[in-house]
């Protein structure tokens, strides 16, 4: 209603709109808002084709239950008139007072229905016979089986804007008697939407439709613009159930922001064809929150104390599947000592992921403390790591070919931290690399940056394109295929690298072509120079 439509088809949008917000929850808008529609109804009543009046009305008839919308399609032409009125359903209270509201040819049409209340019946008779028009043998609609019939000479002199403003306060008289409380009209956290099998939403409940309908699932969406995630977009190429996947909308502020939302395919029960999803939307809890969002002052606390939880059954497992691996209590089955084994290394991954979450948490503070400083030789490091991922490139079949351009290689930073930096950088980057791929990186030592140290890998092919801001976020994926992302997300790995440099005064910077961490260099420039000069 805020919109003036700029076309014939943006008026019919808004008409049947309008029509549908008007037929499912008119009983539960206030008084302005449904005056506020049915003027706008009224307004572009003349600029719509008979046929989508009829349409819509065909539509809605049999769901009717808001008798000022079935008292506004019932003064429109005959056509459209006779097809609300021959289906609508109203309790008997809102028959008796639509009664005045309607025409002539209205009230012949509900003369002949059998089903009305008695009283609206009694109603009826009562005019008198004067009061219903008879059918006059003109014009057929071709595609209804309705007759068509001319208004009497009485109904066409008021059809022209004194019959709106009759009808509006008529209707408006309607509502200041009807005795049904306003209900409250508080934001809601959550609402319901269908897709059909394209993928774009075409029904929706407990949100504006003209912020959701026409949102697409089977395309994830860039650049901040109003849509779903790469994970529902894997899901819906799978006909996969989704599972709390990712959709911003625009719009007012009680529905505009972030959701998050489930969905699950359902398929025709007579041919088995796919049909669309069904899906329920929520507001995203706190620890859903993404990238970028402010976290609030005890976030840091909180996630500590998970640690804390998670690391004493996980210490309680890895124990005794030590136990049982090393027969400790007695001899042991060899294929539960092999069991106890993989138990002992998937405890030590997790431990890892555990160790990068808590410095996450620490490194997130705003003044953290800075890391120990001292000089440690990042070439070793980097080789070191190499050797580390070995099986991970096996597994994922991605060769790693890193470059050595100037040295020496002397940073200055923990031994600890930079192993986790490059170690998570590079495995990131392979978690998200093709089968077959080559990563390519470089290790340089430059004069013009003897400052730093630069660790630089060529984007994978994934995220050739992608900006910095969906890297970083927690929720992108290259290919929108959950079940198969990294335990731990590309956007968490890239800024857990990020912190651990930033705290021994170096930063990951994410360029157009590839991601460079700059590290603090302990060589001299002396040394620098003497490196350059013997390399020329």
């Amino acid at each position: 209603m805020r919109q003036a439509p700029a076309d014939r088809r943006a008026s019919i949008v808004a008409w049947r709109q309008l029509t549908d917000i008007l037929a499912q929850r008119g009983n539960q808008l206030g008084d302005a808002d449904i005056r506020r529609s049915l003027h706008a109804l009224a307004v572009l009543r003349p600029d719509i084709p008979e046929t989508v009046r009829r349409d819509c009305a065909r539509a809605i008839a049999r769901h009717g239950r808001f008798a000022p919308l079935v008292a506004f399609y019932a003064n429109d032409v005959p056509a459209v008139s006779a097809i609300m009125l021959r289906d609508a359903r109203l309790p008997e209270a809102d028959w008796l007072a639509l009664l005045p509201a309607t025409g002539a040819m209205a009230r012949s049409v509900l003369a002949g229905r059998r089903d009305l209340p008695r009283a609206v019946t009694r109603a009826l008779a009562s005019l008198g016979s004067g009061s219903v028009a008879l059918p006059q043998p003109a014009t057929m609609a071709q595609d209804d089986p309705v007759p068509a019939t001319e208004m009497p000479v009485a109904a066409e002199a008021e059809a022209g804007p004194s019959q709106i403003s009759e009808l509006v306060r008529r209707i408006d008289k309607y509502q200041s008697t009807r005795s049904q409380p306003d209900l409250p009209r508080a934001p809601r956290a959550a609402f319901l939407f269908e897709t059909g099998a394209d993928g774009v939403i075409h029904w929706v409940d407990g949100v504006t439709r003209g912020a959701v309908i026409g949102l697409s699932i089977a395309e994830a969406a860039f650049g901040g613009e109003p849509g779903t995630d790469g994970v529902a977009a894997g899901a819906f190429r799978q006909r996969a159930e989704i599972i709390n996947a990712r959709m911003l909308l625009e719009g007012t502020p009680a529905e505009a922001g972030e959701w998050r939302f489930s969905a699950l395919p359902w398929f025709d029960p007579a041919t088995g064809q796919f049909r669309g999803y069904r899906a329920s939307a929520r507001r995203p809890q706190r620890n859903e929150t993404p990238y970028g969002r402010t976290a609030s002052e005890d976030s840091g606390d909180s996630i500590r104390q998970l640690i804390h939880e998670l690391r004493s059954p996980l210490n309680a497992i890895s124990g005794f599947a030590q136990i049982i691996s090393g027969q400790m209590f007695g001899p042991v089955n060899q294929s539960y000592r092999a069991m106890a084994e993989t138990i002992v290394a998937d405890a030590a991954s997790v431990q890892s992921i555990i160790d990068d979450l808590e410095t996450a948490a620490r490194t997130s503070v705003a003044v953290a403390a800075p890391l120990p400083e001292e000089v440690v030789d990042i070439g070793a490091i980097v080789t070191q790591v190499e050797s580390d991922l070995a099986a991970l490139l096996a597994d994922q079949r991605v060769d790693l070919s890193i470059s050595r351009v100037g040295g020496p290689f002397l940073g200055l930073a923990g031994d600890a931290a930079t192993r986790r930096m490059v170690g998570r950088l590079l495995t990131a980057l392979i978690d998200v690399s093709e089968p077959g791929a080559i990563l390519v990186g470089q290790l340089v030592t430059e004069s013009r940056h003897d400052d730093m140290l630069q660790l630089r890998i060529v984007r994978p092919a994934t995220i050739r394109f992608a900006t910095a801001a969906d890297l970083l976020d927690p929720g992108f994926s290259p290919e929108g295929e959950a079940p198969g992302a990294a335990v731990l997300s590309l956007g968490f790995s890239l800024r857990l690298v990020d912190s651990l440099a930033r705290g021994c005064g170096g930063r990951l910077d994410i360029g157009h072509n590839a991601l460079t961490l700059h590290l603090p260099s302990a060589n001299s420039k002396a040394e620098v120079g003497l490196e350059v000069q013997q390399g020329e």
